[in-house]
């Protein structure tokens, strides 16, 4: 059974993740080209990511009501990916972040869920803003939080790692 259906774009359904996807969760976290600008530790078998999956994901739609989403490709049916939002307890702000196969990369799905997100957030939610951390040599996410109209406002330390910082507020508010 699939999980709930948040919204769909052109090419990609967004839903919540479910148990069932532990095989999909576990190859978004234990692929080394996917983790490698992420600051996580990944995946290491199966169980761990079924851990992972229950103790995040999953546990924040039942905290805040929303969370990082599986990306689901229209055309094949697979889970390809995650988009979403995350509520970052330490930092009291909520983070937008994406990982796709990289079979999909290059092709604009970040883009295009991350455009839905962003929507989501500002118009389901009613979020003032959202952030982007990301690695600054991870140039493909730096381009992607560019388009989706983040601006860069410095660098912070989250989880120990120098990171780099993008906001964006939404349209209504300055």
């Amino acid at each position: 059974m699939a999980g709930r259906t948040i919204f769909e774009t052109e090419r990609l359904i967004l839903r919540e993740f479910d148990e069932e996807d532990v095989e999909s969760f576990y190859l978004l976290g234990s692929d080394p080209a996917i983790t490698r600008y992420t600051g996580d530790e990944g995946v290491k078998d199966i169980k761990h990511a079924q851990e992972v999956l229950r103790s995040r994901p999953l546990a924040d739609y039942r905290k805040y009501g929303y969370g990082r989403w599986a990306c689901v490709h229209k055309e094949n049916r697979r889970v390809i990916g995650f988009a979403g939002l995350k509520f970052l307890e330490d930092l009291k702000e909520v983070d937008i972040g994406f990982r796709l196969l990289p079979a999909y990369w290059g092709v604009g799905l970040a883009t295009e869920a991350g455009r839905a997100v962003l929507d989501y957030g500002f118009t389901q939610l009613r979020l003032a803003e959202i952030i982007g951390l990301v690695d600054l040599e991870n140039i493909a996410s730096v381009r992607v939080l560019a388009k989706l109209g983040l601006k860069f406002v410095g660098m912070t330390i989250y989880q120990g790692t120098n990171t780099a910082k993008y906001v964006v507020h939404r349209p209504d508010r300055p």
